[in-house]
């Protein structure tokens, strides 16, 4: 069985014999780059999502208040009917 440091040492000498030794040094760079935008965009997107869920969450509130003021203009009407009924 192979351990962690026999499997590195063998995907670095199989990197080597495919890519060529001046060629790893280039493609360790463009992977470098490559995640960084990765974590670029996920790190964007989790910003993006969160300020999504805050403003469902300001509208939802806003609605609720707005529903809240609709009530109490209805219930004050009704009242108001009830006053001049009697």
């Amino acid at each position: 069985m192979l351990g962690s440091t026999e499997i590195i040492v063998l995907v670095v000498v199989i990197g080597v014999l495919i890519f060529g030794a001046k060629k790893i040094p280039e493609l360790a760079k463009t992977f470098g780059k490559a995640k960084g935008e990765f974590e670029k965009g996920k790190i964007e997107g989790d910003k993006e999502l969160k300020d999504f869920k805050g403003e469902i969450d300001d509208a939802t509130k806003d609605s609720a208040d707005k529903d809240d003021v609709a009530k109490d203009s209805a219930d004050k009407d009704d009242v108001a009917k009830d006053v001049k009924s009697d």
